[in-house]
C-alpha cells in the first residue's frame, strides 16, 4: 500500500508534537508535579491512537474493468442493476436464520482430505473398489510427494541415512485443504439432518458433508471482486451491501492476504458511517461468517466469527461510490466469491475435480437427508433444475420447478423410491460442537 508524502509529513508532525509536549512538561515537572506528567502521557496516547487510525495511504479508485464486471455479474444473476449510490445501499443485511451456513470441517490435505467419506462412497457405488478414495489420496499428496528429512550437517552418514527410512509427512503446505469446498457446500446446501442408507451403506450427516465438500473443491465459482493484493474497500462495500443486504444471499470470503488461502461463508453485516465532506464517507463494518470445525460432526454448534473493517469511501458528484481506502486499524481481505452449481469432476466447470464421484448421486444423498420444506426455500444463484425454488410460472403458465419437458420430476421420483424411516424420533438437536448420532435413517433404493 503506497503512503503519500503528505501523510508522512502529518505523521512526523504528530511525533514531533508529542516529543515537544513531553519535553516541555518534564521541564516544568518541579513546578507542577505529577499532574503535568499525567497530561503528557495522555497527550502521547492521543497522538499514538491518531496515528494508528490514520488511513493507510492514497485512496484508490475502483478499476473500471472490475466495476463493469460486477455490474454485469449482478444483472445476470438478479435481473436488476447493481446499486452504486451510497445513500441507497442498506446499512445492515443478513440471510434468514434457516439459511446461516453450517460450521463444517475444512479437511486438511495432510489429514487425508475427504478420504474417509469417499471410502464409504466407494463401498456403495464402486462395489468396494477404492477409485474415489485413491484419487483423493493422490490429490492430497498421501501417495508419493513425501517430504524428505533434512540432512543434518555433522550428524554422520548412518544417522542421516536411517533417519530417512522413517515415516515422512506429505510434501504439501499445512494450510492446504478443502476450506473452499466446505464454504461452497455450506452456502448452497442446508446441513444434512438424517443418515441415509444406499446400497447397504449408511451415510451419516458428517459423511454427506464430506462428499459435498469434495464435489465443490474444484468446481467453478463466480468472482465478486479482488484483483489486487487486497480487495478495494469501495468494491467490497458495494458487493457486500448488494449481495448480502439487498439479496440476503451468503457469499464466500477469502480472508487472508498473501500465499495462504482461508475461505469462509459470510452471512451478515452491519455498518455505521459518518460523512467527512461532500465526497468522503467514513465507514465501519462488522462482517459475520461461519468458522470451520476441528473435525466433521453429524451435528455441530454454529461457530460465529466477526471481521472488522474501517475504511473511507470516495463518492462522485452523483453520490456513487468510486473509490476507497482502508484505515490502519482495519482488517483486509483477498477476494469475494460465490459458488456455482457443481459440475461433474473432469468435465467443463470442474476439470480438476474427482472423476470417480458422481455429483448427481451425492446431491441425491443430500436431498434425502434434508426436509423438502427446507429445500423448497433454499435460494441459490445458478441452481440445478431439481433444486430450483418456486418462483412462479413461465410465460406459458407452466410450473418451472425442476420438471422435465413432460412435467415429470424424474430424478426426484428415482431418488425417493423405496424411502423408509427407520426407528427413531428424528434428527437430534445440535450438540455443543461434538458428535451427535443421527437417530433417523432414510432408505434409498439400491441400484
Amino acid at each position: 500500500m503506497k503512503t503519500s508524502l503528505a501523510s508522512l509529513r502529518e505523521t512526523s508532525s504528530f511525533l514531533l508534537a508529542g516529543i515537544n509536549i513531553r519535553t516541555s512538561l518534564e521541564e516544568g515537572e518541579n513546578q507542577h508535579g505529577e499532574s503535568n506528567m499525567q497530561a503528557a502521557r495522555l497527550a502521547i496516547i492521543v497522538i499514538v491512537v491518531s496515528i494508528s487510525l490514520a488511513s493507510s495511504g492514497q485512496a484508490e479508485s475502483i478499476k473500471k474493468s472490475e466495476g463493469d464486471y460486477q455490474t454485469q455479474n449482478f444483472r445476470q444473476w438478479w435481473d436488476t442493476d447493481l446499486q452504486w449510490h451510497f445513500s441507497e445501499l442498506p446499512t445492515t443485511g443478513n440471510v434468514p436464520d434457516f439459511r446461516i451456513p453450517y460450521s463444517g470441517h475444512d479437511y486438511p490435505d495432510r489429514g487425508g482430505g475427504t478420504e474417509k467419506a469417499l471410502q464409504d462412497y466407494d463401498r456403495a457405488f464402486h462395489r468396494g473398489r477404492p477409485l474415489a478414495a485413491d484419487w483423493e489420496r493422490e490429490d492430497t499428496g498421501q501417495n508419493g510427494r513425501k517430504k524428505a528429512p533434512e540432512w543434518v550437517q555433522g550428524a554422520g552418514f548412518f544417522r542421516n541415512l536411517f533417519a530417512g527410512l522413517g515415516p515422512r509427512e506429505p510434501d504439501v503446505p499445512s494450510w492446504y485443504g478443502h476450506c473452499n469446498g466446505w464454504t461452497a457446500a455450506a452456502i448452497r446446501h442446508a446441513a444434512p439432518e438424517h443418515s441415509v442408507r444406499k446400497n447397504g451403506v449408511i451415510f451419516s450427516p458428517a459423511d454427506i458433508k464430506g462428499l459435498l465438500a469434495e464435489i465443490y473443491m474444484y468446481s467453478d465459482s463466480e468472482f465478486l471482486g479482488g484483483e489486487d493484493f487486497a480487495i478495494n474497500p469501495a468494491l467490497m462495500h458495494v458487493v457486500v451491501t448488494n449481495w448480502l443486504g439487498r439479496g440476503s444471499h451468503p457469499i464466500g470470503i477469502e480472508t487472508t492476504l498473501g500465499e495462504e488461502k482461508w475461505n469462509y461463508p459470510a452471512y451478515a453485516f452491519s455498518t455505521n458511517s459518518a460523512q467527512r465532506d461532500d465526497h468522503t464517507i467514513e465507514v465501519k463494518m462488522n462482517l459475520a461468517y461461519s468458522m470451520s470445525t476441528r473435525e466433521e460432526y453429524d451435528f455441530a454448534r454454529h461457530l460465529k466469527r466477526i471481521k472488522y473493517f474501517h475504511y473511507k469511501l470516495l463518492l462522485d458528484d452523483d453520490g456513487k461510490i468510486v473509490g476507497g481506502e482502508y484505515y490502519r486499524d482495519s482488517s483486509q481481505m483477498d477476494m469475494l466469491w460465490i459458488p456455482m452449481h457443481p459440475a461433474q469432476g473432469g468435465d467443463e466447470g470442474n476439470k480438476r475435480g474427482n472423476p470417480h464421484v458422481d455429483v448427481k448421486k451425492v446431491l441425491a444423498l443430500w436431498r434425502s437427508s434434508v426436509s423438502k420444506d427446507l429445500r423448497s426455500k433454499w435460494y441459490n444463484i445458478d441452481p440445478i433444475d431439481l433444486d430450483r425454488i418456486q418462483t412462479g410460472n413461465d410465460e406459458e403458465g407452466n410450473d418451472k420447478e425442476g420438471n422435465d419437458e413432460e412435467g415429470n420430476d424424474e430424478e426426484a421420483n428415482e431418488n425417493e423410491e423405496g424411502l423408509e424411516w427407520l426407528d427413531g424420533p428424528g434428527a437430534a438437536p445440535p450438540a455443543p460442537e461434538g458428535p451427535g448420532p443421527a437417530e433417523a435413517v432414510i432408505e434409498l433404493a439400491d441400484n
